[in-house]
């Protein structure tokens, strides 16, 4: 069943970018999945709302969608040429179908009269052709519709690649999907020759595959970057330390600086996403400090004493 991006926001067809993004916030803050761990039903409804955003946000996308539904949003999708399509099947259907009894349909009737081979050429490329018996014939043999699906996969996935198998309707033997690496939430994927069967002997759809990430509770990708919330012991940021760090290609040494703060980011290159072809992205650690949660005597007396030296005027400058 088609998916109705605007339902899923809770907007009208006819709301404002301004309507649909704060739509979009209120939604996402309610069903982030750090309020809802292990609510699946949350979680699934957090990814939608993700999707139809990303759509409706995007003029191009949402011009497309709101013209064709979710088969305009498929990569290398045709709108002149759909459009086209509908246009020669609303003629045929308006002179008691396409080739029906009593009908005369001609195709130079859509295109406008012409000579020499253009109009054979354009509905060579909408139909395509066939022969058989006294002569050449056209005859719709368009590919097989294409299926749309959706993936979830894990977070390190998403940023190392991964190869998972799928059972597709109708096939014995399951697809490998090679997903690559640098996956981001949205991400649509084409699997040629997976989808619908041609009913008039066309070559098979597609399988397009949009891909749901599972957040990660310490890290996120920004494009090719990492970015990681290191946490760091008081002692640690007040003497400096030197600290493992977990990145998508091992456990890499980190050296916290004396006096580290809150907030307070290093950057480690080449240590994000690694796509073929160019660069690795960065990992981008920011520091947090946590101070002991222990109800203990000699845990306030410790803070206290910090306290004694602490800085006075730490929040002087803070103002609206």
């Amino acid at each position: 069943m088609a998916t109705d991006f605007y339902s899923v926001l809770g907007v009208g067809k006819n709301a404002e970018a301004a309507e649909i993004k704060k739509a979009y916030r209120k939604l996402a803050s309610s069903l982030h999945p750090d309020k809802h761990p292990g609510d699946k039903s949350a979680e699934t409804r957090f990814k939608r709302v993700n999707q139809a955003y990303q759509v409706l946000s995007d003029p191009k996308k949402k011009a497309l969608y709101d013209e064709f539904g979710e088969q305009g949003l498929a990569e290398g999708f045709n709108a002149d040429r759909a459009r086209a399509y509908q246009s020669w099947s609303k003629m045929g259907a308006g002179r008691g179908g396409v080739g029906g009894p009593g009908s005369v349909f001609e195709v130079e009737d859509l295109f406008g009269r012409a000579s020499g081979g253009g109009l054979g050429d354009m509905l060579g490329d909408l139909f395509g052709r066939v022969r058989g018996g006294g002569g050449a014939r056209q005859q719709p043999q368009t590919r097989g519709q294409d299926i749309q699906s959706e993936l979830t996969i894990d977070f390190v996935s998403a940023v190392n690649g991964n190869t998972v198998a799928l059972q597709i309707d109708g096939s014995s033997e399951p697809v490998q999907v090679r997903i690559p690496p640098g996956a981001n939430e949205g991400s649509r994927l084409r699997i040629k020759g997976q989808g619908g069967a041609s009913p008039f002997g066309g070559a098979r759809g597609d399988l397009l595959l949009t891909i749901h990430v599972t957040p990660h509770p310490s890290f996120r990708m920004e494009g090719d970057d990492l970015h990681l919330n290191l946490p760091i012991t008081v002692g640690e940021a007040y003497r400096g330390a030197k600290v493992k760090v977990p990145t998508p290609r091992g456990e890499v040494s980190l050296k916290v600086p004396a006096g580290a703060q809150s907030g307070q980011m290093v950057r480690l290159r080449g240590k994000g996403v690694s796509k073929a072809g160019r660069a690795a992205g960065d990992l981008y650690v920011h520091f947090q400090i946590r101070i002991p949660t222990v109800d203990a005597p000699e845990v306030r007396a410790a803070i206290d004493q910090l306290e004694e030296h602490a800085d006075a005027s730490l929040r002087d400058d803070l103002h609206f």
